[in-house]
């Protein structure tokens, strides 16, 4: 609940310092005293639209803190560590205004976007009042308010979980469908090129290989006719091998004659035919190396061209072809596998969103059960309010085609508010006056479920006065059992059953200079004072002190 509201310099307020307790606390005054202000500035700090005329004239700024007492576990503390943000002990809202019109907020002291500041303000206040009617404005807010009367938390979690896990499956066999639709519209060419890359069974290196050989093979042929020239000329019919051999055996002969002389020569001879029959072998071997089969370099040849061929159809290396055959083979069984798990993901898809629709039917049957009791509830509040010819009615219509975390069901709070009239929207049909009725009426039939734990009304009872007024004092006092209320009231019937009760008035202030607004907690006789004040007006007569301190016993 809200323990604290300090407003510093805002409009007619320079200093203030508000401090609130449980139950009903209602803010009376005389009209233009200031109670708008006070609600303007306590907006702010909730979050809502700056506007550098609210500064106080000649400050640079004001300043606006909210502070709240909440349990450890509340939701609003859940919301703000989503949001990053550190809340131990109480929370405590801060906005500051500059009167150039910039704005700055602050969730513990942490600074935040005004967005934050907001969505954190609206789980922790409402505001109604005759022309603040944002909580019947949205649908959504009214299918969460048939949740919360109903007590589905656990129904709806089980729609938003399903409605998740199908969304999820969804998602999946829409990304496969497509992987596989492209798979299927390549899965021809896949086919060719894996047959074709399968046939030629590249490998890793061959291409270098391949070139080497056939390199060598072409070298070889250009050499081989001088090789044989060669080693025609060593050993074959013209060869010196058999003269000089003839020569040396002659000499040899000779040897003995004169042995200085031809000893030396017949060794050299030696040495020499020994050479010319190494290089004759040597030459002979060269000529076996390089003999080869003319259809090996044809068939290396082709080899070596189909292999760049590949290459060049599929912009590879043809190094990478058998990388690439492999990738194919791989695609091709991931088609395969893809088909199959095609199947298997509709399948998922199908259970999913069958879960789904169980899930949601079955809440959707329950909002039924809990819009009609909150009718009912909301129906029995109206005749007390001054609203005994209206009917209240929620229209509920379930729409598969509109499927969503929340369910399928579109959910708008309908009213009559005279017999024979057509019934439409509550924010269409109802007046400002009776607009706020009904949602007292509504806030007391869902008491504390769906409600903020803060609840303003702002001079819900304009227009009203005797037995509607009190109606709707007893009805704000009931409701005060469960939620903190204040109410900015008119009626002495509403102020005599509040808790706490603030005199809001203008005062004069750096000695008549200006006008400031002050507000009061006022004591039992004060109190009685100011609802005498409400009954009579200026002049508070007797008659009308008595007639406030008959309220006051009769609200207690």
């Amino acid at each position: 609940m809200l323990i604290q509201l300090s407003i510093r310099d805002i409009v007619l307020i320079d200093r203030l310092d508000l401090a609130l307790g449980v139950g009903l606390t209602v803010l009376t005054g005389e009209t233009g005293a200031g109670k708008s202000i006070l609600l303007d500035a306590f907006a702010l700090a909730l979050g809502a639209r700056g506007d550098g005329s609210l500064v106080r004239a000649g400050q640079p700024q004001g300043q606006v803190t909210a502070a709240f007492d909440l349990a450890s576990d509340h939701g609003v503390r859940q919301l703000a560590r989503a949001n990053d943000l550190v809340v131990e002990g109480d929370l405590i809202l801060r906005r500051t205004q500059m009167a150039d019109g910039r704005t700055r907020a602050f969730v513990n002291d942490q600074p935040v976007s005004v967005q934050v500041l907001r969505e954190i303000g609206a789980a922790l206040v409402e505001i109604h009042g005759q022309h603040d009617d944002r909580a019947l404005v949205d649908g959504t807010r009214h299918r969460a308010l048939i949740d919360a009367f109903g007590g589905l938390g656990k129904e709806v979690s089980l729609v938003r979980e399903s409605y998740t896990t199908w969304r999820a499956v969804r998602a999946e066999l829409a990304v496969e469908e497509a992987r596989v639709a492209k798979a299927r519209a390549d899965a021809d060419y896949l086919r060719h090129a894996h047959a074709e890359l399968g046939k030629l069974a590249p490998l890793p290196g061959e291409e270098e290989e391949l070139a080497s050989k056939r390199s060598g093979m072409m070298q070889a042929e250009k050499v081989t006719a001088e090789l044989r020239e060669a080693h025609e000329a060593l050993a074959g019919q013209h060869a010196p091998t058999p003269e000089l051999s003839g020569v040396m055996r002659r000499l040899e002969r000779r040897a003995a004659q004169a042995p200085e002389l031809i000893e030396p020569s017949v060794k050299a001879l030696d040495q020499a035919i020994e050479a010319l029959e190494v290089a004759a072998q040597t030459i002979e071997q060269a000529l076996r190396d390089a003999r080869f089969d003319p259809r090996e370099l044809e068939r290396t040849e082709e080899r070596l061209f189909a292999l760049r061929a590949a290459a060049r159809k599929y912009a590879k290396p043809v190094d990478a072809l058998a990388a690439l055959a492999e990738k194919f083979a791989g695609d091709l069984a991931s088609l395969d596998a893809g088909e199959a798990r095609l199947i298997q993901l509709a399948k998922d898809e199908k259970g999913a969103g069958a879960r789904f629709a169980a899930a949601a039917a079955a809440l959707s049957a329950a909002r039924k059960t809990a819009a009609a009791q909150l009718d009912k509830a909301v129906n029995k509040e109206l005749a007390p309010l001054k609203l005994e010819r209206a009917t209240f009615s929620t229209q509920l219509e379930a729409d598969a085609e509109a499927a969503g975390p929340e369910g399928i069901d579109r959910v708008e709070f309908w009213v009559r508010t005279n017999p024979g009239t057509r019934p439409g929207p509550l924010m269409k049909i109802a007046s400002g006056g009776e607009l706020a009725r009904f949602m007292l009426a509504l806030k007391v039939a869902l008491a504390d479920r769906g409600s903020a734990p803060t609840l303003v009304f702002d001079e819900i009872d304009t227009g009203v006065g005797g037995a509607v007024a009190d109606a709707i004092g007893q009805r704000l006092k009931q409701l005060a059992a469960r939620v903190q209320v204040l109410a900015v009231t008119h009626a002495p019937q509403v102020a005599a059953r509040a808790g706490g009760h603030f005199q809001i008035a203008k005062d004069v202030a750096d000695k008549g200079k200006r006008v400031a607004t002050r507000i009061t907690p006022l004591a039992p006789i004060a109190r009685r004072e100011e609802i005498a004040r409400m009954l009579s007006g200026a002049n508070v007569t007797e008659e009308a002190r008595a007639a406030a301190g008959k309220l006051l016993a009769g609200a207690g």
